[in-house]
């Protein structure tokens, strides 16, 4: 009997767990944090031998593969003793991806991935297909395969699942856009961080599609270097040369694989960003075969996602927007671009290498103040404080939001887009995002 060993039990842990017991492995799954409960319960209920706090090295180094989590850095001693041993590391989308025949919808991206991907499950459950929703978002792939499976799957991927994925094949790959994000895993190397998106087209063939941004200068860049078999289906916000969708007085348009157009105004999403989200959504639903009214329908009347501009409250004339999903600069760019009011910005976290830069003639345009939210607020007092807006130096979310009541005027809106990573005062960017909106609420 093959031996599997898991580093992880989350979702995907426990998910990737799941399914190597059902096809016959010997699984041994290993955690050095603590296994939430659900995990326990689901590892014990599949009779999965697992342990927390520690990583038991004769066990994991016996195995024959190792399923990584994607959050576990290339650089953590186990993965470099398994490396150094010649046993394969893969991803749980990895490891899933052999058990299935499905259709694979994937997207990735610097930004939009999640409210691409909610947004083209959204318009596959309107037509009645039989989709499931993960990878970053939505349950584990490999659970979903093993206790729950699809016709078609729409998964968000994002760089650290790519890196660990060999053979997987995406039957539509959706590329938005590609700006530096995550550069401290990637040995502060750009190009690292790129060659791990551009991944998504990896193994497909000419029955594929791939939809990509055509706007974006780095993916045009890296184009040129592939020898593309899918078929392409570029689109860009104003209709360029080779794009098949774009916006045309004021018109949302595809011209392939089916003509397709509605008013613009008629979108649910707003803002510039998701002008790109919408058209990828549009194009990667046409060409899966979903009727243009259905199409239509669900464009117009998408919800949004929760923690992407999500508009919380009014408090004393001032509108409070939860945009905790803004992990990167340029997140935070689009976030700040889409603002019609004077804005209030809380920003900070974990800082992943961020160049701030592009954003600060946005937030000279824009920000009446900047509200600082993390451990350590250096490098934001040395871009920002030079500016001559207001600023306030704040370490809990409960310090922020008294900031921000006393410094939003009537008719501004205070903006949660914080450009970092959330895990130096919170547990996630989730966990952000919900004391935000607690907080607002309360005020």
């Amino acid at each position: 009997m093959s031996k599997i060993a898991i580093l992880g039990a989350g979702e995907s842990g426990a998910g990737a767990a799941v399914l190597a017991k059902k096809e016959g492995f010997d699984v041994f799954v290993s955690d050095m944090s603590k296994i939430h409960d659900k995990y326990k319960k689901q590892l014990n209920d599949h009779h999965i031998e697992w342990e927390e706090g520690q990583h038991t090295e004769a066990r994991i180094l016996d195995a024959d593969e190792i399923i990584k989590s994607p959050g576990i850095p290339e650089t953590a001693p186990m993965v470099v003793k398994a490396r150094q041993k010649g046993i394969g590391i893969i991803s749980e989308i990895e490891f899933a991806g052999r058990y299935t025949t499905s259709k694979m919808i994937c997207i990735t991206g610097s930004n939009g991935k999640t409210t691409t991907t909610s947004l083209i499950y959204h318009i596959f459950k309107a037509a009645g297909y039989d989709a499931g929703l993960a990878g970053n978002i939505g349950n584990s792939l490999a659970l979903q395969i093993a206790e729950d499976p699809h016709e078609y799957y729409i998964i968000e991927l994002s760089s650290f699942q790519l890196d660990n994925m060999y053979d997987f094949r995406a039957n539509i790959a959706v590329l938005l856009n590609i700006t530096p994000d995550h550069l401290d895993r990637y040995d502060n190397c750009m190009q690292n961080y790129v060659d791990a998106k551009m991944r998504i087209i990896q193994n497909q063939t000419a029955q594929d599609a791939f939809i990509y941004w055509n706007d974006d200068p780095i993916i045009k860049k890296e184009l040129a270097k592939y020898d593309i078999q899918a078929i392409q289906y570029p689109f860009s916000e104003l209709k360029e040369k080779g794009s098949i969708g774009y916006i045309e007085a004021g018109q949302y348009k595809l011209e392939k694989p089916e003509p397709f157009n509605m008013e613009q105004e008629l979108l649910s999403l707003t803002g510039k960003h998701n002008i790109y989200n919408s058209l990828a959504a549009g194009i990667a639903s046409s060409i899966a075969g979903i009727k243009k009214d259905v199409i239509r329908k669900s464009l117009s009347d998408f919800p949004g996602v929760e923690h992407r501009l999500e508009k919380v409250c009014t408090v004393r004339g001032v509108q409070y927007v939860n945009d905790s999903k803004a992990t990167n600069v340029d997140a935070c760019w689009y976030a700040l671009e889409s603002m019609k009011t004077k804005v209030v910005l809380i920003i900070g976290g974990k800082d992943k290498g961020n160049d701030y830069e592009p954003i600060k003639e946005l937030v000279r345009q824009k920000c009446s103040a900047l509200v600082y939210l993390g451990a350590d607020n250096q490098k934001l007092h040395d871009n920002f404080d030079g500016m001559g807006i207001p600023v306030r130096d704040t370490h809990s979310m409960k310090e922020c939001m008294a900031a921000c009541y006393e410094l939003a005027q009537p008719g501004e809106t205070v903006l949660l887009s914080p450009c970092c990573a959330s895990f130096d005062l919170f547990k996630n960017m989730e966990d952000r995002g919900e004391q935000f909106k607690e907080l607002a609420r309360s005020l």
